[in-house]
């Protein structure tokens, strides 16, 4: 990367952690004690946590006795991420289209809609590739999106977002292939802007980026895994597994 992507810089500033801080906890909890009923994984598997910012969905993984590696591009995240490592809990630094060296787990989460960042559907593809390759066989991958047709459907065009003193700007559009959320405001004086820019994936671009190596097994729509549908479902959840 010769130049920082918008992804690696505005994740790792303090003020991503300060507009998204009111994330429900206890409903993250739940989401992941369905998932981990719904698989029914042996205690003895080994996880790993893809993108998993400052470690909340690592931590709860942990909690239920499994060995978890949470990985992240955002070192900042990363730092916050590692004051709860234990013995079984771990976080490193690590860009998702690259491979893990000497690793295989036996489930990957990617959770809260940590895909599509890229400018190239290559780039997807090879983080789909750099998955298997570190999935043993039979190996299960979770992606938590969003729903992004209803995202499209009920976009927001403007808001402002008071958190504590900062008055975040907010202005979303969706230009047929990424929705962009622009976020501006002012801090001591000094003007800000960053965009988020999401590739809006449809249950059909996960279907092709994953039938090389993966077979869907189910797919949800919400946190307590009811079904998906494309025009109410909040979530755009899928369950595949690597093939042989």
């Amino acid at each position: 990367m010769n130049q920082k992507e918008w992804f690696a810089e505005w994740f790792d500033t303090s003020y991503y952690h300060q507009l998204y801080q009111n994330r429900n906890e206890e409903e993250a909890a739940l989401f992941i004690s369905n998932l981990l009923q719904f698989l029914n994984l042996p205690k003895s598997y080994n996880l790993l946590d893809l993108a998993c910012g400052k470690g909340r969905h690592s931590v709860t993984l942990n909690s239920f006795g499994y060995e978890v590696l949470g990985v992240d591009l955002a070192a900042n995240s990363i730092q916050e991420a590692s004051k709860f490592q234990n013995e079984s809990l771990s976080f490193a630094t690590h860009d998702m289209r690259e491979v893990i060296e000497d690793k295989t787990f036996d489930a990957i989460f990617n959770l809260f809609t940590s895909f599509g960042y890229f400018d190239h559907e290559s780039e997807n593809e090879k983080v789909c590739a750099s998955i298997a390759k570190m999935l043993a066989p039979k190996g299960k991958l979770i992606i938590d999106f969003m729903n992004a047709e209803k995202v499209i459907q009920q976009l927001v065009a403007e808001e402002v977002k008071q958190v504590g003193d900062l008055a975040f700007n907010l202005e979303r559009r969706y230009d047929g292939k990424h929705i962009y959320k622009d976020i501006r405001f002012q801090d001591n004086g000094q003007d800000f802007h960053f965009t988020e820019r999401v590739q809006a994936l449809k249950l059909a671009d996960f279907t092709r980026l994953l039938q090389t190596d993966f077979n869907i097994l189910a797919t949800f729509g919400t946190f307590d895994l009811q079904a998906y549908s494309p025009t109410t479902s909040d979530r755009l959840i899928i369950i595949a597994e690597r093939k042989i």
